[in-house]
């Protein structure tokens, strides 16, 4: 462990979040002094627990406030003598909302929010957490691997709510800070699967416990890029002091990609115990798209179907020296907590 005195105090978004938590949990480990932002104190013991369950059990180095990406309350008092920013939180929505602007509005202001505050503060880098949505639902040239280069058009065409937001969040990120002393990078991960230090799952499980308790009865046309959790968190914290990194956007995948049907036969044939109702058949695309018409959760996938994701991780490992797990790695992470916290027997 690195002397507390030496490293500096470091801000993280969104502390009982999936990402936010394993980057708390490093930081933490590396000898960082860490405060987080809750938009309710209450949520402390989780946070608590959370980490116990990571392996730390001391906590002075770890501080709280509360603030809300909706509101001004606090923002100033989050940043205040924070030498970096890991801005990781998003505006919460447990449902689709009746209106896009509805999601898009809050993620896009909660982010200009904290870039303000933060440029007041003086904060010498933020490392802010956007997605492959932000990226490549555009690139329509399947002969070319996705890069950083690649960005997504907010009015393209079945774009769901949730990637125009991102989209339009890292756009005016960007826009922010041409006129800042402030630094920006940004962080694109594909699928974030990888372990889970919490009972309350990841909604990037959601699919895959779909896929290995039978729910999903035949698997459409979707082909994922991966990466583990703790790597998401780890290439956050590269980026937030590598002097390169300064001005860059990073994807986040594991390399490779792999469709549903090609995880199913995976997993059955490496966690056989968990797998015995998981079907391996294909959906043709078509069927779902009529199913979509009547069936909220085919709806809800539909944006999914067929999306190019070659894309690249070369700048991440050339750059920062990043070196993530491996797709089947981050698979088998993800069935493990599947199993501990009881969501599969």
């Amino acid at each position: 462990m690195t002397d507390n005195n030496t490293k500096p105090l470091v801000l993280v978004t969104g502390g009982t979040g999936f990402v936010g938590i394993h980057c708390i949990l490093q930081l933490l480990q590396q000898g960082y002094k860490v405060r987080t932002t809750l938009r309710s104190l209450k949520r402390k013991e989780e946070v608590f627990a959370m980490l116990r369950e990571g392996g730390i059990h001391s906590f002075e180095n770890l501080s709280f406030v509360e603030a809300d990406l909706t509101r001004d309350d606090n923002w100033d008092t989050a940043v205040g003598d924070c030498t970096y920013i890991l801005h990781v939180a998003s505006p919460i929505h447990l449902e689709l909302p009746k209106h896009e602007n509805d999601m898009i509005l809050p993620a896009v202001e909660g982010t200009i929010r904290v870039l303000r505050a933060a440029s007041r503060a003086g904060v010498k880098r933020v490392v802010m957490t956007s997605n492959f949505g932000a990226v490549g639902y555009s690139h329509k040239d399947k002969a070319k691997v996705i890069t950083e280069e690649s960005w997504t058009d907010p009015n393209e065409k079945g774009l769901s709510a949730y990637n125009k937001s991102k989209v339009l969040s890292e756009r005016a990120a960007w826009n922010f800070i041409k006129t800042e002393s402030l630094e920006l990078t940004t962080i694109n991960p594909m699928g974030i699967f990888g372990p889970s230090l919490s009972p309350t799952l990841s909604s990037g499980y959601g699919m895959l416990l779909k896929v290995i308790d039978g729910s999903m009865k035949a698997l459409p046309d979707i082909t994922l890029g991966i990466v583990d959790v703790r790597d998401v968190a780890d290439l956050h914290i590269r980026a937030m002091t590598h002097p390169a990194a300064k001005g860059q956007r990073f994807l986040a995948l594991a390399g490779g990609t792999m469709s549903l049907h090609q995880i199913a036969v995976f997993l059955k044939d490496q966690c056989p115990g968990v797998t015995k109702n998981t079907s391996t058949k294909t959906m043709p695309s078509w069927l779902l798209r009529i199913a979509a018409l009547f069936n909220k959760q085919a709806r809800a996938i539909l944006p999914l179907v067929g999306i190019y994701r070659n894309a690249s991780n070369e700048k991440a490992r050339t750059i920062l020296g990043w070196q993530p797990r491996s797709n089947e790695d981050a698979l088998l992470a993800t069935v493990e907590s599947l199993i501990k916290w009881g969501a599969i027997k």
